[in-house]
Formats: structure tokens, C-alpha cells, sequence
């Protein structure tokens, strides 16, 4: 019969016996395993130095290879009976002698294993090594019987089946003697029990039972039923508030819900919640009960007090739930505070996430202990809930979070890309722009450097033109670059700013006074300028350029007249300030915000929505801040504040002018004629003797033919861009015809080709278009000396 089935009598004789059976079973089986267990190490333990003392004797033996002697000393395993067979190996693993003398050696393992005893096949066996002075002459095998172990374990048995009988009914008869002193009472509060089940009556209580273990429990069942009703509508309390808690999506109002449902249904003069601070070890106070608040006020504890954590919320932070039933004696700085206010008993519960506490919920009676266990039971189920609510409501937080950071991150990832395609359609056409300024570029250095009788006023204009010429080359450079930050300091210069202001009102001119006056329109220049301003360090050509943006768009922003007013100021720290202000029409909010945007422009189709794009640009690569201060028919004021010079602002002293190189005979290759024709008149006016070929297969040509004809060119010059045959095919083959002929790049691309690492392996120079005679002759000097004795290139 089951178990179960039994009265509770033999139940728990049953019980009695099954344990004593079980107790004598489970010891017998741990003897005999520890028995088992000891014996079998302490018969490893034995053979083991019976085979390291032969092994020991067997060094000479092995040394001198004397069998005799090792047969004596293997004979020696006779006093131990349990040994079956015994081998001595030499060192090269071979059968040296046996125990007994005449064992088969087929029984013995055909070479050494390795060191160490194990037990298998009903035997102990094993191999121990032979050593002298580090060095091994050997191995000794041993083998031994288990009968010993056998033996020992009869007798064991024997024993245990004796004591085991006696033990087992011993604890039959005690077993019926005893069980009356459980089974009586717990019958009677199994009728009790009955009772209530059957009919729903909770008035109904067990008979006391003595003041022993049945007797508490039949006091602890009593007190269940007591508490079985206020528990359930504490449950259905619970389940209300979670309900309520998990609709909320932001943490204060999860915590005003949780608080207002334990001020209406629990005893409690004082509760708020708090957030933790594990970093700082602060707490925050986040949320205080309605019906509290007066006293949070009084105790300083209203929404974002901050608390110290000391030892009186050292427990709840770790994550302890803390009861103190009085605190008036705890000496605490936290508990002093409340029990000054007149609170007496406190209850601390931790808020918990991920077995970590991000905050704890405080309840505080003005009574001594009073705050039930029920209702700490309450307060602790309360907080696991209300801390799962509240994780959600951060998790949602962040996840907004997350959204925002990722709207804006594609947001820059667009403008990343509009950039880029700015780039990659600038590198399209630099080429072609380069080549028509190069002429020009060339003809107005070489003018301004030769011709010593122009005017004052021609030789300003032409110097102005040469300045809009590096302009328009540094913004074909900077738009395809820009996507690409500039490296620190580079080609920087001192630039006196005052300086540049003046260039930038000579440059733009004609846009802001001759074509406003053809309709009637005046646009009225001041300029507000330092005379004490210091330089700043930065490239000239992107600071004038700047400049020159922000002058236009403020110009464009009066179509119907106004005032422009161009301003420098040192500021504070040193710093050099540029203000370009008008007084147009300004720029809300929106506008003001996106104005700094590629592409985004508010002049319809006359804009490309690039200038200011162009202008922030420059201020991030000179490490200077652009500020905007704009209003609705307020105007407009755009501000340039740059960083004082970390290096000297000395004005640096022109280079001198490279040693005119010998004579050379110059092939220059380039498929726009016009370009050809101003290289060649050009270094011919350095008394070089230029030769032009249009295009890059009529240059090889040319090449070659001179070679073979006696008079080599000294130096090609060729275009990087040209059709069907490029600049880096006409290199290769002229260093394929002669590797000392030097070759020198010219290209639209500068500096960038060498960045992407695209420069070609049989050019000697690089040289940006449009080209600066300075830099050609440079050049034609750093070459000249590979140019031999003979006049032929080596």
C-alpha cells in the first residue's frame, strides 16, 4: 500500500523506520567508501615505495648492466606476497630482468608507460623511473594482486549485516512507543482544519496543544486565519495598484500613484521615494505623498532634497529592507532628522532592477513599531512591483532617448553625404576651372613682377586680381575637400585681419555699389576696424573668402538699401573678433537654427545654400567659434571669434628667391593650348628653352624623337588630366626612356592627390594649378643638378 494511504500512526512508524534503514544504509555505504577509497590509496601509496626503494638499488645494476645483480635485487619482491610479477627496462626500453626469474615476457608490457600506479584488470600496477643524478638509466614495471582488498570487505560485510539487524529493530519497537506523542495532536488539528475548509468559518480555533512545536503551530495556524482576510485584501490592493502603476509611462507619476495608494490604505504619517545616486551616495527625493507633505517640508525632504547616505540607510542601498520599530536611539544623522519631527518607527525598502537599487521608498510612523509585519510585507511586495513599473517608464524614457540621438545622427550622416557629393562633384570640374585661371595667374605674376613702370593704381588692381585668382583656386581645392578637416596649423600664416576686411570691400565693389545705384538703391559701408588688432594664424585665402560670404549675404539680405557695418575688436583672452552687421530683414528662429546647412538657402534660385556652409568650415578648421545673432527686422549681426596665436605673430619674412637654375631645355605637355603657351612664355623669359606638345601621346612623341635625335629635353612638364593618354602615362614612359630625366605634375587636385594616395611612382614633383612662378622655379632648381656635365640627363 502506498504511503499516502497509510494512517497517520503507521505513516510516521513507517517514516521512523524508513529513516533509521536509511541512516544505517547511508553509513555503511560511506564506511565502506571510505574503506574502499583508503585501503585502495593506501595500497598506491605502499607499492609505490616498495617500487621507488628498488629502483633506487636498481641504478648500478642497470649502469654496469649486470642482470645477475638485478635478478637479486627483483628478488627481494618476494616479501611482499601481494606482488604477482615485477620488470626492470633499460634505457632504451627494453626487457632487462623479471620477477619472477622465469616469467614469460609476453606477459609484460612490450615498453615503459608513463610514471605513475593505476588500477585495472583486478591488478595495481605501474612504472617507476630510474634515475642517477638526473639522468634516467631505466623504468621499473610492478604489478600487484588485489586480494587484500577482497579479504577486508568479506569481513566488513559481515559486520555490517550484524549491527544493521539489531539497529533496525531497535528503531522498530521505539518507532510504535513514540509516534502517539506527534500523531495525537496533529489529528486533532486536522479535525479543526476540516471544519473551517468545510465551512468557510474563520472564528473557529484549534485546541491549545502544550507549549511545545505543536503547540506553536496549532498558536500559528490560529493566527493564519486571523490574517488570511487581511491578506487577501491586501492582495487585491496590490493588484490595483500594479494595474495602475503599469499604465504610467513616466516615473513621477508611477511614484505618485504608488504613494497615494499606501497614504489611503496603509497607517503612515510620513512616505516618499527617493532615487539613488551610487556614484555621489546620495539619495534625491523624487516623490513625497500629498497627505505628507507639510511634514517633508519641516523635515527638508521635499522633492530634489538631497540626503547623505550614513548608517541608518547603509542596509536599504545595499539592498536590504530595513525595520526599525524605534528609532529615537539609533544616533543617526538621517534618523535624528526624523525623530526630532516627532517620527518613531521607520521601514526603508529598496527599489530594485537587476539586482541593482536605483532608489528606496521611506515610511515612517509617529508611534513606536508601528508598521505591522503585513504591512512591511505589503510595503516590500509594493516596492518589487513598483520598481519593475518604474523600469519600464526609464526604459521607455531612454528609448525616446535613443530615437532623438538616432534622428540626429541621420540627420549629420545626410549632411555628411551631402557634403561628400559637393566634393566628389568640385573634383569633376577643378581641373577645368584651374586650367582657365592658370593664365591668367600666370600673366598677372609675371606682370606685376617684370613690368616696373605701371601706376600705383594698376599695379593695386592687378594685385587685387591675383588675390581674387588664389581665391577662386583655394575654393575649387577647399570644395572638393570639404568634407575633410583641415590638419592643425597648416599653411597657416599670420593674417592681419584688418587687412583682409579691406580686400574684401575692394573685391566686391561693383556688387554692392555699382549695380545697387543702376536701381536706385544705396548701400551705405562702415567699417568699425581696430587699429591695434593683432594677427591671427590661419590661411589668408579662406579667412578673406569668409569674409567675403558673410559680406555678401548681409548684402543680399537689404534688396532695398541699408547699412553694412565691417568690425574687428579684440576680445576677451586675446581673442580677434570679425562682426559683418546689417540691418535687413533677419532670421527667425528656424532659419537661424538651419542657416549653417549645404544647400539650404533662403534666396530662392539665386542661392546654392553653400556660403555659410562654407563659412562654419572655415571657422572649425582655424579653430574659431561662429556666432549669429539674427532677429525679425532686427537684422543681422555674424561674428568671427577667433582663438589667440599659439605660435609667433611676427610677420614672416618672404623667402628668398630660389638661384636661377642653368639653362634647360623643357618639354611641357598639356592638352588646352592656351595653358602650354603661357608655361612656355613663362620660363622662357628665365631663359629657358621651352618646347609645347598638345596632348599626352604627342608629348612621348616629341620625347623620344628629341632623344634619338642627339638633343634630349633636360625636364618634362606635364598635365595630369588629359585624354586617351594622362600625366602619369607620359611620366612612365618617359622614365621607362631615361629614369634621370625628371618629371614634373601639374594638377587641379594638389596636395589632395598625395592624401589619397594616388601619387605616381615616376613623377619627381608635384606642382598645384594654376601654378605660382616662385614654386616653378623652385622646382627647376631643386632638378637642375640632375642634369650632367654634357647637357644629356643621365
Amino acid at each position: 500500500m502506498p504511503l499516502r494511504n497509510l494512517r497517520l500512526q503507521q505513516r510516521l512508524m513507517a517514516i521512523m523506520l524508513v529513516t533509521s534503514a536509511c541512516v544505517l544504509v547511508m553509513t555503511c555505504a560511506g564506511f565502506f567508501a571510505y574503506e574502499f577509497l583508503t585501503f585502495r590509496q593506501s595500497m598506491v601509496r605502499q607499492l609505490s615505495t616498495v617500487a621507488a626503494i628498488v629502483a633506487d638499488n636498481s641504478t648500478a645494476v642497470l649502469a654496469f648492466e649486470d642482470r645477475k645483480g638485478a635478478e637479486e635485487i627483483l628478488s627481494a619482491l618476494k616479501a611482499e606476497r601481494h606482488i604477482a610479477e615485477a620488470g626492470l627496462y633499460d634505457g632504451e626500453g627494453r626487457l632487462f630482468s623479471t620477477y619472477p626469474k622465469d616469467a614469460d615476457p609476453g606477459e609484460f608490457p612490450p615498453a615503459p608507460a608513463a610514471e605513475g600506479f593505476r588500477f585495472g584488470g583486478g591488478y595495481l600496477q605501474g612504472f617507476q623511473a630510474v634515475v642517477q643524478n638526473d639522468k634516467r638509466l631505466g623504468t621499473l614495471y610492478v604489478k600487484s594482486d588485489l586480494k587484500a582488498v577482497t579479504a577486508r570487505f568479506q569481513l566488513y560485510g559481515a559486520v555490517v549485516v550484524l549491527v544493521s539487524g539489531l539497529a533496525f529493530l531497535l528503531a522498530y519497537l521505539l518507532s510504535r512507543a513514540l509516534q502517539r506523542q506527534i500523531s495525537g495532536p496533529i489529528l486533532a488539528l486536522a479535525d479543526t482544519a476540516r471544519a473551517v475548509s468545510d465551512r468557510r468559518d474563520y472564528s473557529v480555533r484549534a485546541r491549545q496543544a502544550g507549549t511545545g512545536e505543536l503547540g506553536l503551530l496549532t498558536d500559528a495556524f490560529n493566527q493564519m486565519l486571523t490574517q488570511i482576510q487581511g491578506q487577501l485584501t491586501r492582495m487585491e490592493l496590490l493588484n490595483q495598484i500594479t494595474r495602475a502603476i503599469s499604465e504610467r509611462l513616466d516615473l513621477t507619476s508611477v511614484f505618485q500613484v504608488m504613494l497615494g495608494a499606501l497614504e489611503e490604505n496603509l497607517a503612515v504619517d510620513f512616505i516618499c521615494v527617493c532615487r539613488y545616486d551610487a556614484d555621489a551616495r546620495l539619495l534625491t527625493v523624487t516623490s513625497v505623498g500629498a497627505k505628507a507633505a507639510p511634514l517633508a517640508e519641516e523635515l527638508g525632504m521635499t522633492a530634489n532634497a538631497r540626503i547623505p547616505i550614513d548608517d541608518g540607510l547603509r542596509q536599504c542601498v545595499g539592498g536590504q529592507f530595513t525595520y526599525e520599530p524605534d528609532i529615537t536611539n539609533l544616533r543617526h544623522t538621517f534618523t535624528d532628522r526624523l525623530a526630532d519631527k516627532g517620527l518613531r518607527s521607520m521601514a526603508l525598502s529598496p527599489l530594485l532592477v537587476d539586482s541593482g537599487v536605483f532608489g528606496i521608498l521611506i515610511a515612517a510612523r509617529k508611534v513606536p513599531d508601528g508598521i505591522s509585519r503585513m504591512d512591511r510585507e505589503f510595503l516590500r511586495q509594493l516596492s518589487d512591483h513598483g520598481a519593475l513599473a518604474a523600469h519600464q517608464a526609464h526604459l521607455y524614457g531612454a528609448l525616446q532617448q535613443a530615437y532623438e540621438d538616432l534622428r540626429r545622427s541621420q540627420q549629420a550622416v545626410m549632411e555628411q553625404e551631402r557634403l561628400r557629393a559637393l566634393g566628389q562633384m568640385a573634383s569633376g570640374i577643378a581641373h577645368d576651372i584651374n586650367n582657365a585661371i592658370s593664365p591668367a595667374a600666370l600673366y598677372t605674376e609675371s606682370i606685376l613682377e617684370r613690368e616696373t613702370n605701371l601706376s600705383t593704381q594698376s599695379r593695386e588692381h592687378l594685385q587685387t586680381i591675383a588675390h581674387a585668382i588664389e581665391d577662386v583656386a583655394a575654393t575649387v581645392a577647399r570644395m572638393r575637400e570639404f568634407s575633410r578637416q583641415r590638419e592643425p596649423n597648416a599653411n597657416s600664416v599670420p593674417v592681419q585681419v584688418n587687412k583682409s576686411i579691406q580686400q574684401v570691400i575692394d573685391l566686391t565693389r561693383s556688387r554692392w555699389h555699382d549695380t545697387p545705384q543702376q536701381r536706385g538703391i544705396v548701400i551705405k559701408i562702415k567699417t568699425e576696424l581696430d587699429p591695434g588688432l593683432p594677427p591671427v594664424m590661419g590661411v589668408e585665402g579662406e579667412i578673406r573668402e569668409a569674409l567675403t560670404n558673410l559680406f555678401l549675404n548681409a548684402f543680399d539680405s537689404m534688396p532695398e538699401g541699408g547699412t553694412l557695418t565691417l568690425r574687428t575688436r579684440k576680445g576677451k583672452d586675446k581673442d580677434v573678433i570679425a562682426e559683418v552687421s546689417d540691418t535687413g530683414a533677419g532670421m527667425d528662429e528656424e532659419t537661424r537654427r538651419r542657416c549653417l546647412e549645404p544647400f539650404y538657402t533662403t534666396k530662392g534660385e539665386r542661392g546654392t545654400g553653400l556660403g555659410l556652409a562654407m563659412v562654419y568650415g572655415v571657422a572649425e578648421r582655424h579653430g574659431a567659434e561662429l556666432q549669429i545673432d539674427s532677429a525679425p527686422g532686427k537684422g543681422t549681426t555674424m561674428r568671427i571669434v577667433f582663438p589667440e596665436a599659439e605660435e609667433a605673430i611676427a610677420e614672416r619674412q618672404a623667402p628668398e628667391a630660389p638661384a636661377a637654375p642653368l639653362r634647360l631645355r623643357i618639354l611641357v605637355v598639356d592638352d588646352d593650348p592656351l595653358v602650354a603657351k603661357v608655361l612656355r612664355e613663362t620660363m622662357k623669359m628665365d631663359g629657358h628653352e621651352v618646347a609645347t606638345a598638345n596632348g599626352g601621346q604627342a608629348g612621348i612623341d616629341t620625347y623620344l624623337t628629341a632623344r634619338k635625335s642627339g638633343a634630349p629635353f633636360d625636364l618634362v612638364m606635364t598635365d595630369l588630366g588629359m585624354p586617351y593618354v594622362d600625366g602619369r602615362k607620359v611620366a612612365a614612359a618617359v622614365k621607362a626612356a631615361s629614369s634621370a630625366t625628371p618629371v614634373i605634375l601639374l594638377t587641379g587636385w594638389g596636395q589632395s592627390l598625395l592624401e589619397d594616395g594616388d601619387m605616381p611612382p615616376h613623377v619627381d614633383k608635384l606642382l598645384s594649378k594654376p601654378p605660382k612662378m616662385a614654386d616653378l622655379r623652385e622646382a627647376l632648381a631643386s632638378l637642375a643638378p640632375k642634369k650632367t656635365a654634357g647637357g644629356i640627363p643621365a
